[in-house]
């Protein structure tokens, strides 16, 4: 079909009263079709740049400040996850049975307390609900190395503590790197300054050793059973040994 066959207009509507037949062109479609996609792009950037924004920099931000994702490492059927809740509850125990003697032995106490609720909470979840108690148990285990690191040292840098407390929901893990370090060091001090702590000491550093090694073997192999609920039990010993500290 050639281009004038294409432009001409059709008889078949001549005669009829009322009706005028315009000719056609495919440009003027295709003009059409552009102005539409043209004006549909326009509306969707005008409604996002009318977007609130704050609503616009939430949605941008960075994979740091969103929910931990949800990791099954050592919950591969229901007998690890049973094993996991139960080596979870000597935190508990632990915190009741800290020492208390001022406010901030008694917030590390309080901390122990929820690190094991939120790692029972955790373990004992499925669904959507159990990414949250992922970040929960993080930011829990991150808080309890800031007061333990606060009861030892009632003289922390002003400046450390409030940085610990803004990157406390955000980057739990780094939050427990620092002051679990800070924590070793004065756990270290004390040793040499007072024999009777070295034993104590001495459990710890193996404890922490295990604990470390199990916490990397659980990552490479996650399909090896129950080596979360060992470094459940490494971690409860080396915790157990810190309260010495605090007697």
């Amino acid at each position: 079909m050639c281009p004038q066959t294409a432009l001409r207009p059709s008889k078949a509507l001549d005669g009829v009263n009322g009706v005028q037949v315009v000719p056609r062109s495919p440009f003027a479609l295709e003009e059409i079709n552009q102005q539409r996609e043209f004006q549909s792009t326009h509306d969707k950037s005008f409604f996002t740049a009318n977007q609130p924004l704050l609503m616009q920099v939430w949605q941008q931000r960075p994979s740091c400040l969103r929910p931990v994702r949800c990791c099954m490492k050592g919950d591969q059927n229901f007998q690890e996850t049973v094993a996991n809740v139960l080596t979870s509850l000597p935190f508990i125990v632990l915190g009741i049975q800290a020492p208390r003697k001022n406010l901030n032995s008694k917030l590390y106490a309080n901390s122990l307390i929820g690190v094991g609720v939120a790692s029972t909470l955790y373990h004992s979840s499925r669904g959507k609900l159990r990414m949250y108690l992922r970040w929960a148990d993080y930011t829990m285990i991150a808080t309890a190395t800031v007061c333990l690191s606060r009861a030892l040292r009632n003289e922390n840098p002003k400046l450390l503590m409030a940085a610990s407390a803004l990157l406390l929901p955000v980057q739990p893990l780094m939050v427990s790197a620092v002051h679990t370090g800070m924590m070793e060091v004065a756990f270290a001090k004390k040793a040499l300054k007072y024999p009777e702590l070295r034993i104590a000491h001495n459990v710890h550093k193996m404890s922490s050793l295990l604990g470390g090694v199990l916490f990397i073997a659980d990552d490479v192999f996650p399909r090896t059973p129950f080596i979360h609920a060992a470094w459940h039990l490494a971690a409860a010993v080396g915790v157990g040994t810190c309260n010495k500290l605090l007697e």
